[in-house]
């Protein structure tokens, strides 16, 4: 994938993942300025993960996300599309139970998880809608989904630097950090094509989910929407 194609061809897109899964989280560290850990202890908290809680962390990567909430005693299932992110997954957290899913058909009986969780994953889905609806799906009564994505900072000023950052420097510090600096031109790219919150908990509602709601992150550079499977 040379540049950002926000038609989202699910082969290409694994294809650019696997590419740079080997040094994904140290990128990403380096491109948030160090915030990632922030959002995911923030992600965390709201999940608020334990003993007897199943959870699915969708587009887990290297299972950055899904360590936090094993280690706090809940089932978690991390699941990815992408190959060569399960591999570097598998070999950084073995005691993890790595699984090759899509969003669109989830491999899971309906009504299995108490949280469905997606972090930086749902932007590059070939269709929002379908992923949710099958999010839902899988999610029991009572049972809540957690989405974590980059979103509109609230801030007019900070939103044109903040923009600025996405679509000009962090091409630029990704050709020196990345073996594919083409994959976080697509990246910023759909970042800034992405709805921003209002929209998305409106497209959240839409497939049936209640109480759609977020809480902003860094000023709104990142969202927590939640909602529950009424």
């Amino acid at each position: 994938m040379s540049r950002a194609n926000l038609d989202k061809d699910p082969d290409e897109v694994a294809a650019m993942f696997d590419a740079v899964a080997e040094r994904y989280d140290l990128v990403n560290d380096l491109l948030s300025l160090g915030r990632t850990k922030a959002w995911r202890k923030a992600a965390t908290s709201i999940i608020a993960p334990g003993p007897g809680m199943k959870i699915l962390d969708l587009a887990a990567g290297t299972g950055s996300s899904s360590e936090p909430l094993a280690a706090a005693g809940a089932e978690v299932i991390p699941a990815d599309f992408s190959e060569g992110m399960l591999a570097a997954g598998r070999k950084a957290r073995p005691h993890l139970p790595f699984t090759k899913a899509d969003a669109l058909n989830l491999p899971f009986k309906a009504g299995e998880f108490d949280v469905v969780t997606i972090s930086f994953g749902l932007r590059n889905t070939a269709d929002m809608d379908k992923a949710l609806a099958e999010m839902f799906r899988v999610t029991k009564v009572g049972g809540r989904l957690v989405v974590v994505e980059f979103s509109q900072p609230v801030w007019r000023p900070f939103r044109v630097i903040y923009t600025n950052y996405l679509m000009r420097a962090l091409p630029f510090v990704a050709r020196f950090t990345s073996s594919n600096p083409d994959a976080y031109i697509y990246l910023a790219q759909s970042i800034r094509a992405w709805p921003d919150q209002k929209a998305l908990a409106k497209r959240i509602a839409g497939v049936g989910w209640s109480n759609a709601q977020w809480r902003n992150l860094t000023g709104g550079v990142v969202a927590v929407h939640m909602a529950q499977k009424a």
